[in-house]
């Protein structure tokens, strides 16, 4: 027989136990916490990447996967994770000068006073060996992020490395003037194209959107005389084309005037000729007669040749019975017929 503080104390715990915890209550309730806590860990992969993102997938800390905008799933933390960079946002280098929150007292004259000049990365060697001071930014974005994140280390640096490098490649195969005018143009085109080459064997994930050159002039210390010598050439050049311009109006006259004369000329060549030839077909016409019949020829050209100086010589017939003739001197032209000066006067007869 037990001691009554034993068989009490077994008594009042199987009593407790008959009105406690059930084993097959709790099995359950462990069961479902475990699916529950498996499903949340589950559900916790599912991620969103935005429209302007682009998500890459780490699994163990090692690059697996690139996924796009959208609802997307992977294995949850710790076996993956995600990385979800901004693919659409331009971002901005600047080679050559920076631009700074606050004035300094290092500023370029005629510049910007936010813009602080770098000379260690503007001044470049040209094509014909002048030296020019340029300031010019490039503007990229993420073309592919996994290559973005993990094969370049600073893609920042990177690009403006590469940037001054192919700069200072194309300005030294540039000479100064095409340079500073109309070139600039070309020059950009130029660097954004070999700039990308660059960063494409680098598999860097970086595109370049744009490259835009914010300053072109010739170091501050020859500015001024090389301002000067601008104006010159250019007064030449206005110079020079006023002359061409005189040139265009003046020969085209000239040519003009040269052609004339020479229709002028060759038009009375032929009048000349013309004349001349008729002349001497008429005298050969008058010979050929004049040796059929010479009394009869020279009897006719006695009486024309008369006839043509009578016709054009004025005559004034006096008769001789009058007195006190008065002899009349004409003043006007060999045309006009003397007015008649008496009775017995008749004008344009001859004597």
């Amino acid at each position: 027989m037990l001691p009554p503080g034993l068989g009490g104390g077994a008594g009042s715990g199987g009593g407790r136990g008959g009105g406690g915890f059930s084993p097959a209550i709790g099995a359950g309730s462990l069961l479902l916490l475990m699916v529950l806590v498996v499903g949340g860990w589950l559900a916790s992969g599912f991620y969103r990447v935005q429209p302007d993102e682009q998500g890459v997938v780490l699994r163990f800390g090692a690059y697996r996967a690139t996924t796009f905008p959208g609802l997307n799933y992977h294995l949850p933390w710790p076996v993956e994770s995600v990385l979800r960079p901004a693919v659409t946002r331009i971002e901005r280098v600047e080679v050559g000068y920076r631009t700074m929150a606050e004035p300094s007292a290092r500023v370029v004259r005629g510049r910007d006073a936010t813009l602080r000049d770098v000379p260690e990365e503007s001044l470049m060697l040209t094509g014909d060996e002048n030296i020019i001071d340029i300031d010019f930014a490039v503007f990229w974005r993420v073309s592919d992020a996994g290559a973005f994140l993990f094969n370049t280390r600073h893609p920042e640096s990177t690009v403006k490395s590469a940037a001054e490098s192919v700069m200072r490649e194309v300005i030294g195969r540039t000479p100064i003037q095409p340079a500073l005018t109309g070139a600039r143009g070309e020059i950009e085109a130029a660097v954004l194209k070999g700039v990308q080459a660059i960063l494409d064997d680098y598999k860097s994930g970086v595109a370049i959107t744009q490259v835009q050159m914010q300053k072109v002039d010739p170091p501050a210390a020859v500015i001024d005389s090389f301002r000067d010598l601008q104006r010159a050439s250019t007064d030449a050049d206005r110079m020079r084309n006023e002359a061409q311009a005189y040139h265009n109006d003046i020969v085209p006259r000239a040519r003009g005037d040269a052609a004339r004369l020479v229709a002028e000329a060759d038009a009375a060549r032929q009048v000349s000729t013309t004349e001349s030839t008729g002349q001497a077909q008429r005298f050969l016409s008058v010979l050929k007669a004049y040796q059929a019949a010479k009394d009869v020829t020279m009897q006719r050209l006695y009486i024309e040749t008369m006839q043509n100086i009578l016709t054009h010589t004025p005559a004034t017939i006096v008769d001789d019975r009058l007195q006190g003739v008065v002899p009349f001197l004409s003043l006007g032209g060999s045309d006009r017929t003397p007015p008649p000066i008496g009775p017995g006067i008749k004008p344009g007869a001859s004597k």
